[in-house]
């Protein structure tokens, strides 16, 4: 079986589901240029926990409509894929194995960090799907070692995700237009976490807060690139990081999407 590399999506406000933005046509394309899955986990920023990471063991997750205020056809929206709850408890297992302490969740949705990006990747919904929460109190650090201890599940078939946002600083929404040009404090983290990712620089790019331009500007709470690092560590210490897309969403969100894998491999055709 091929090993699958992992992925880090910039998912951006909800409507990418429907908006015909740059990131949402070649999400559209992504699912297919990636070898079949058997399963998918994926991390989302909206949905946290406390102290340890928790899986989701829904046998059907249901469609979790966690914003307000967006056009009616959103909440229309469903993606009913099947749960992976063996991939769940899997996960659990690798993470108490590696002296990680896991939350199980019987029944937990799928959250729009999660379905939006995977109802344009595989809007068949066919494939097994868990949820992995990120740490609410956890640091980029702990998330790679999250990360690291679930990098097995690329051999058995599974897609690891981690869905979040390159810049996430909503107090600094100033426009409607999805076509506003993002300011320098954006660009400048943007191009900055590229050159780190490119170079394999992963304690730089794990000490974002302290080293790169504008980090907690771009970033005044952490959640939403959590995601990064779960992707960047199970992808495995020498994994080379390739950015697939990069646009801007509202001038405020870099829509970047990274893959990591392996330095002899590259399974993405896009």
């Amino acid at each position: 079986m091929q090993r699958l590399p992992t992925l880090f999506i910039s998912h951006g406000a909800p409507t990418l589901a429907i908006r015909s933005t740059p990131a949402h046509r070649f999400l559209r394309e992504l699912g297919a240029a990636l070898p079949r899955p058997k399963a998918i986990l994926i991390a989302s920023a909206h949905w946290e926990s406390l102290g340890a990471p928790a899986v989701s063991l829904a046998e059907q997750p249901e469609t979790i409509h966690d914003f307000g205020g967006f056009p009616q056809e959103m909440y229309s929206l469903r993606y009913p894929a099947p749960g992976a709850p063996e991939v769940a408890a899997r996960a659990a297992a690798l993470l108490t194995g590696a002296g990680i302490p896991a939350k199980q969740s019987p029944n937990r949705g799928l959250d729009h960090g999660a379905w939006v990006p995977l109802l344009l990747m595989y809007p068949d919904a066919d494939i097994p799907v868990a949820q992995i929460s990120v740490m609410r109190d956890g640091t980029p650090q702990q998330h790679e070692q999250v990360g690291r201890a679930l990098a097995g599940l690329r051999d058995e078939g599974v897609l690891i995700i981690g869905s979040g946002a390159l810049t996430h600083n909503l107090a600094e929404w100033r426009t409607n237009d999805v076509d506003a040009l993002a300011p320098d404090w954006v660009r400048d983290f943007e191009v900055w976490m590229k050159d780190k990712l490119d170079g394999q620089q992963r304690d730089a790019v794990l000490a974002y807060r302290r080293l790169a331009p504008s980090g907690a500007r771009n970033h005044p709470s952490e959640e939403h690139l959590m995601p990064l690092f779960v992707a960047m560590g199970a992808a495995g210490p020498d994994s080379v990081a390739r950015r697939l897309h990069s646009s801007y969403e509202y001038g405020i969100l870099a829509m970047d999407i990274y893959a990591f894998s392996d330095a002899a491999t590259n399974p993405i055709t896009t």
